[in-house]
This record gives C-alpha cells, structure tokens and sequence, in this order.
C-alpha cells in the first residue's frame, strides 16, 4: 500500500482526532487541558514519528 500525502495527511489528521475526542470523552482531564497542551504535544510527537518513519522507509527501499 502506498501513501501519498493526502492519504498521508488524512490518516494523520484522523489519529490526532481519534485520540483527541477519546481523552474529552474519558473525563479524565478537563477538556481546556487536553485542547491547550496534550493535543499540540500529540501533533508534534505524531510529526516527528512521522518524519523517521519515511526516513527508514526511505533506507530501507534503497538498493
């Protein structure tokens, strides 16, 4: 399967969502808290993962 980047970015949008709506939804944390600091702190963690992961597709697809 490959992944252009709207597949790419639509995935990536819908884990962020997925994962935002689960903690507002638990009631562990009050939902200003989860909007201002672990939402950015989920973009950000997804990003750089998502960096390396094309980074090692990347060595491991070369020849």
């Amino acid at each position: 399967m490959e992944f252009d980047l709207p597949t790419t970015a639509a995935t990536f949008i819908a884990l962020i969502a997925l994962g935002t709506v689960g903690m507002i939804a638990s009631g562990m944390m009050a939902t200003e808290t989860v909007l201002m600091m672990v939402v950015p702190a989920m973009v950000i963690f997804g990003g750089i993962m998502l960096l390396i992961g094309i980074k090692y597709g990347q060595h491991r697809s070369a020849p």
